[in-house]
């Protein structure tokens, strides 16, 4: 958390991060190149910066778009959710390198202008063998300039994390529109089927990784609870919660953390005011529960941000008896202080 903006977060895990990002995007173009030149010696310096820039974007998207399902079935996967906006924005660098340079190299050399003619120089859009594919790909750029734009704190505050995750759920609109780009372009100038079969893994992938991230997510919200005794809800037992760690309960479809802090359980609202992060899947930090996303912390006695912070999550009750826990799942006003349940 910081006090002001800046324009990047740098702190020591994200320069590590990023360099290897840039490591493993030179690395991967050098190959490009270098496998290019040798099966394709006639291969123009236009081509293999469009085609090596395309297949890097479109690598690092299904990198993107894995990390989330991957974070859900495994936390050791959460230091890439937390720098995921750095990879985004490479991901869209090299994007527009290649729409660019496509535009240059296809659409620059005659009287129309560059943007028309890529919307004019072929309108077979009633065709799906001969539909324009170009067009597709400068839609979907279109989403990622958008994402990479929003993707600071700044724009996360003035349009409201509801409006900012609505914006950015498009990523998934433009992967279609990626897919269907490459798909139709494979179509009309490839009969190679190494690049068919390579996106077709990719999606393959990315659609199990989701189906078993959301049949985990919907493992704990189908969690049935029948001891109830005045108003509370028996959840666990309570060596079953680790030391400045938490366990996630959804109770009358409210996700409910109950953290173990200092030989007390604290119960706050699962859902981060950031980016709506999962907070029971993060850790105790300075005495603050930490929400694995972006390190956003609340107090767990009272489900505020330290100061000067403003953030406030909503509160509950719970206690032990014999080592049982016990979880009141009617919500107390954002930031209520409790003083919740020795251990």
């Amino acid at each position: 958390m910081s006090t002001a903006y800046s324009a990047v977060g740098w702190n020591r895990q994200k320069k590590i991060y990023d360099g290897w990002i840039a490591a493993f995007c030179i690395s991967y173009l050098a190959l490009f190149i270098s496998l290019t030149l040798l099966f394709n010696s006639e291969a123009t310096f236009e081509t293999i910066l469009i085609r090596s820039t395309s297949t890097l974007a479109v690598l690092l998207l299904h990198i993107i778009l894995s990390i989330g399902p991957l974070t859900r079935l495994n936390k050791k996967f959460m230091p890439l959710l937390y720098n995921r906006r750095h990879l985004g924005v490479t991901m869209f660098s090299f994007s527009a390198v290649h729409g660019i340079f496509g535009i240059i190299q296809f659409h620059s050399l005659s009287n129309t202008n560059p943007l028309l003619s890529l919307f004019l120089s072929n309108t077979n859009y009633g065709s799906i063998p001969a539909f324009p594919f170009q067009a597709l790909g400068f839609f979907a750029l279109i989403i990622f300039f958008l994402m990479a734009i929003t993707s600071h704190d700044f724009w996360l505050h003035n349009l409201s994390p509801i409006v900012w995750k609505t914006l950015h759920m498009f990523v998934y609109a433009a992967y279609i529109l990626v897919v269907m780009h490459v798909m139709l372009g494979v179509i009309q100038y490839e009969k190679n089927p190494v690049f068919v079969l390579i996106l077709f893994t990719g999606s393959a992938s990315l659609i199990i990784l989701h189906l078993l991230a959301g049949l985990k997510e919907r493992k704990i919200d189908k969690m049935k609870f029948k001891l109830q005794e005045d108003g509370f809800v028996y959840v666990c037992e309570a060596d079953e919660i680790e030391d400045s760690r938490a366990k996630i309960f959804c109770i009358d479809q409210e996700r409910i953390a109950v953290y173990r802090h200092e030989q007390k359980l604290y119960a706050i609202h699962n859902v981060c005011k950031h980016q709506g992060g999962p907070l029971g899947e993060g850790k105790i930090v300075d005495g603050c529960i930490t929400c694995p996303w972006h390190g956003y912390q609340y107090l767990p006695h009272n489900g505020q941000s330290p100061p000067p912070f403003k953030e406030r999550v909503s509160t509950y009750d719970v206690r032990v008896n014999h080592n049982k826990v016990w979880l009141n799942p009617i919500a107390f006003a954002e930031g209520t202080e409790r003083e919740g349940a020795l251990l």
